[in-house]
């Protein structure tokens, strides 16, 4: 049975939810933390309560074990989540490592008898896509510099030590999860996608990014911004534009007998 607790534990709303509204169920990605979408809150909370899911290992649950199996990860947040995934429309976002998270917790949804209106999946290849990277298997320093040259995370924050000794477990956890995570060809959603990707994402070649539409039943569009793997940062505005005018649409749509 699901606790209020646990609920906190997961999901972060950072402001008040609008009345008839939807979803919007945000994932981070690999090494980041609810707060990320904090903005993105900010600038959505008119049309849709924004949900930011807190994995274990980092911020203020530090002193908690990062899964590193997807899989696993996905279990825990539908586990903690489906009462809250069950009260509104649900449309998913996850940024990387958030994606395929986000993904599989649509499948979970889908196989339990909730439906969610949408998946947008960011910055990550079809998740029949497999990673063969190694960076999981680095010392620190080699997983340090694959974060410096995806140009994600703050350069200060690299540079300090206690910083690092706090969020290097969830790191290698997370490029653990990501980097063994399979996904069969024929696993697909109901549901839409959107893919949408930087494009000069280095981890997000176009022909892969492509690829989400083999795992959906429903419609598939991708949409390409300016950019590399964090274009969303750089491109908010624009990004924040693509969902404002999905929940909008969600919206008016619930409300048309």
């Amino acid at each position: 049975m699901t606790t209020a607790t646990e609920d906190s534990l997961w999901a972060r709303t950072y402001h008040p939810a609008p009345d008839g509204g939807g979803q919007l169920v945000c994932f981070p990605h690999a090494g980041g933390s609810a707060s990320f979408f904090y903005p993105l809150s900010a600038e959505l909370a008119d049309v849709a309560e924004v949900v930011a899911v807190q994995y274990p290992g980092r911020q203020d649950r530090h002193d908690e074990t990062a899964p590193s199996d997807i899989g696993v990860l996905a279990d825990l947040v539908y586990g903690a989540l489906r009462p809250r995934l069950a009260a509104r429309p649900v449309t998913l976002f996850g940024h990387s490592m958030g994606s395929v998270v986000a993904f599989e917790v649509a499948r979970r949804m889908e196989a339990d008898g909730l439906e969610p209106v949408h998946l947008f999946a960011s910055g990550r290849g079809g998740p029949s896509v497999p990673r063969t990277g190694t960076v999981h298997l680095r010392d620190d320093a080699g997983i340090v510099a694959e974060l410096q040259g995806l140009a994600g995370t703050d350069a200060a924050l690299l540079a300090d030590a206690d910083f690092l000794r706090m969020v290097m477990p969830a790191l290698r956890a997370d490029y653990t999860a990501v980097e063994t995570y399979r996904c069969g060809p024929d696993a697909a959603l109901r549901c839409p996608i959107t893919a949408l990707n930087g494009d000069t994402d280095p981890k997000a070649p176009h022909e892969e990014v492509l690829l989400w539409g083999r795992h959906t039943g429903g419609g598939f569009a991708t949409r390409d911004f300016p950019g590399g793997h964090f274009y969303l940062v750089e491109q908010a505005a624009a990004v924040t534009d693509v969902l404002r005018q999905h929940l909008v649409t969600a919206r008016t749509s619930q409300r048309t007998p």
